[in-house]
């Protein structure tokens, strides 16, 4: 296995689109109505949408590589692209998505790291994230990594309202 990270640019717009539908579907549309499903897709991962996240200095996003395939990607942000008021000294993990096939490969772990590598760069002293409150699986992996819950905060799919969690990692 040969990983490597690449940062996205507006001209890998279609891939991360492709790539963000297809791990989010995989993970939630069990748990949720398909017409839940079909309102967040269209909503979250749009055209403009996408573009208007990638032309943000305040967010970025690494696609992650396993033997010259994308197998998923990082979205973090700081200052004002956080989805909440965490302050100056924090960066938000808004995103890690792995495709099904790549999970169960350390590649969560590495986007992990990748995250706390750039919080440091960027002189924070701790990353955050939001995970929902039913995705057991993923709370443990963070938990594992020494994030601890310290809040929590609504998440709508569609019109439903949903927790996640907001679990924090303080940097050393």
């Amino acid at each position: 296995m040969t990983v490597k990270l690449e940062e996205c640019s507006l001209a890998n717009l279609k891939k991360l689109q492709e790539i963000s539908i297809e791990t989010f579907n995989d993970t939630f549309k069990d748990q949720n109505s398909p017409d839940n499903m079909k309102a967040y897709l269209e909503r979250a991962f749009h055209d403009h949408q996408l573009e208007q996240e990638l032309t943000n200095v305040d967010s970025a996003f690494y696609f992650i590589y396993d033997d010259e395939e994308v197998a998923g990607y990082l979205k973090v942000n700081v200052n004002e692209a956080q989805s909440e008021q965490m302050g100056d000294e924090s960066l938000e993990v808004e995103r890690i998505y792995i495709r099904h096939k790549f999970q169960g490969k350390g590649l969560g772990k590495y986007l992990i790291n990748k995250a706390m590598e750039v919080a440091i760069a960027h002189n924070k002293i701790s990353i955050w994230l939001g995970v929902w409150e039913k995705n057991d699986h993923a709370i443990g992996f963070y938990k594992k990594l020494g994030f601890v819950q310290t809040g929590a905060h609504s998440f709508y799919m569609g019109d439903e309202e949903q927790m996640d969690l907001i679990m924090t990692k303080t940097l050393e």
